[in-house]
């Protein structure tokens, strides 16, 4: 059955008239900010010191937007006679937010905890090249990120934290058992004590004289009444 002619008009005049009389939930951007989840997938932060130059967000982006360049420095022995060794140096970390499609591929295949989501998303810029955001640019993102939510109560423990928890309890386990136990010096003997006398017996010459007897009274005369 084909509608009467009108019906769509008035479907949509319907859902006017429905929605006109309730408050309005538009945001009056940039006057009013957005309330934001706090993982919020806005920018890219970088902690340099926690980079090791590993490569491995450069080679597992899919839009090939991370630039990395290092250098390699010869670190002296530790200890005498022992062997030098290098190490790679950041000379450049870059992230290009024009190609960033926001996958989050970068910040999750990071060994060493050096790329964090950042809330902020207000960095629009005229040139597409200034979106290219360079390692002093990333580092100065990071005071933006959140704390970390914190752990469920009920949630089993890192097995980080059972792993060192565990080689720590070896270690005191072993180091009690090889620490010998210090030898008991014997108690002095002890004197038995002298038997205590008796207190002696109250003599006769101690003992105080009786109080004398009262005297009876006299009795009375016939002659005095």
């Amino acid at each position: 059955m084909a509608p009467f002619p009108g019906s769509g008009l008035a479907k949509g005049l319907a859902v006017t008239l429905r929605t006109m009389t309730r408050k309005t939930v538009t945001e009056q951007y940039p006057d009013v900010q957005p309330d934001l989840p706090p993982r919020t997938r806005g920018v890219i932060g970088l902690f340099e010191e926690n980079c090791t130059v590993c490569m491995l967000c450069a080679r597992e982006c899919p839009d090939w937007c991370i630039y990395i360049d290092s250098h390699k420095e010869t670190v002296p022995a530790a200890a005498p006679g022992g062997r030098e060794r290098s190490r790679n140096v950041l000379d450049r970390f870059a992230i290009d937010f024009s190609l960033c499609m926001y996958c989050g591929i970068c910040i999750e295949v990071c060994p060493f905890d050096a790329l964090f989501w950042s809330p902020e998303f207000e960095y629009a810029e005229t040139d597409i090249r200034d979106l290219t955001h360079e390692r002093d640019k990333l580092r100065d993102w990071m005071w933006t990120v959140p704390a970390p939510p914190a752990l469920d109560p009920a949630a089993e423990e890192p097995k980080e934290i059972a792993a060192a928890r565990k080689t720590a309890e070896k270690l005191a386990a072993a180091q009690a058992e090889a620490t010998p136990e210090p030898a008991r010096s014997p108690k002095p003997a002890q004197s038995p004590e002298p038997a205590q006398e008796p207190p002696p017996a109250p003599s006769a010459e101690s003992t105080p004289p009786a109080p004398p007897a009262p005297k009876p009274a006299p009795k009375p005369q016939e002659g005095d009444a």
